[in-house]
């Protein structure tokens, strides 16, 4: 096992930043997209790509890699980006997303990018395609993980249920669902579209083992992935609390910013912030 410095903190941390920075390039040059998503989960994606996935950039067919399934597909920027800084693309690609002919279409196409396990699209099926690889990799004798994550608000589709019961009859240790609980969606807060809480508890109900983090706390969240990656006999969730539009001032917590890019000027602020929040990292403030 890893262990995670104070040295190898801030590289990831650093990296996280270029993440966002990716994320913003990207939603610019495309001139449509998801912000806040994106933004709040670059923290969990560079500790899965820098430091809990088993995987390869230079073999991204290999079996015995972990499966990681993004199921709120609107998010893709951030997985783009993150694949972009970690070696399975040149970073310059990014400035393609949604374009046409791109290999990164506004949702993950499993066929056009290697090591996008599934294609996203309709909210809730991700954990029910991740509890049948994982049911798949125990019937073949493997011990790859399968690292599934979800949005809070897919959470109001009844086939994500379906999958949480299938997860836990199967005893799937091998699962590992991520929440972003970041209580937003289109159309406003989860909380008053259609009341999640408490969601923990209904986690617990289904016979899963349930963790929180403070999801944009890198530290936070590898140490809560590797208590729940550690437990066995049953699947586990990571309630991974987050921030929407976290790294950018005037996104955060604010909704409107769930399914729209920045214009130029607003992407030059957030650039700017970005840039002095590294300084910061850099200089150890």
């Amino acid at each position: 096992m890893q262990t995670l410095t104070p040295a190898r903190q801030k590289e990831l941390e650093l990296k996280a930043n270029d993440v966002r920075q990716g994320i913003i390039r990207s939603l610019l040059a495309a001139g449509s997209g998801h912000s806040a998503g994106p933004l709040d989960m670059a923290d969990v994606f560079t500790a899965l790509y820098g430091y809990l996935l088993r995987h390869d950039p230079e073999r991204p067919d290999w079996p015995d890699r972990d499966r990681l399934l993004l199921s709120c597909g609107h998010i893709a920027p951030v997985r783009y980006s993150a694949m972009a800084n970690f070696g399975y693309f040149p970073v310059e690609e990014l400035l393609t997303l949604r374009k046409f002919g791109t290999r990164l279409q506004g949702h993950p196409e499993r066929v056009s990018l290697p090591s996008v396990e599934t294609t996203s699209g309709p909210l809730g099926e991700g954990l029910a395609q991740g509890v049948g690889m994982a049911l798949g990799a125990k019937m073949d004798g493997k011990d790859f993980h399968v690292w599934v994550v979800t949005s809070d608000a897919e959470h109001q589709c009844g086939l994500h249920w379906e999958a949480v019961m299938t997860g836990a009859k199967f005893s799937l240790d091998n699962l590992t669902a991520i929440v972003d609980r970041n209580f937003i969606q289109i159309d406003g807060s989860t909380e008053d579209v259609m009341p999640l809480e408490p969601l923990g508890e209904k986690y617990r109900a289904f016979n899963w083992e349930v963790f929180e983090c403070d999801g944009n706390n890198l530290a936070d969240f590898i140490a809560t992935a590797e208590r729940a990656r550690a437990i066995k006999g049953k699947p586990h969730v990571i309630i991974a609390n987050t921030v929407p539009g976290k790294g950018v001032s005037y996104m955060e917590g604010d909704y409107t910013w769930h399914g729209k890019p920045p214009n130029a000027q607003q992407a030059e602020l957030a650039l700017n912030e970005l840039n002095a929040q590294r300084e910061r990292i850099l200089a150890n403030v």
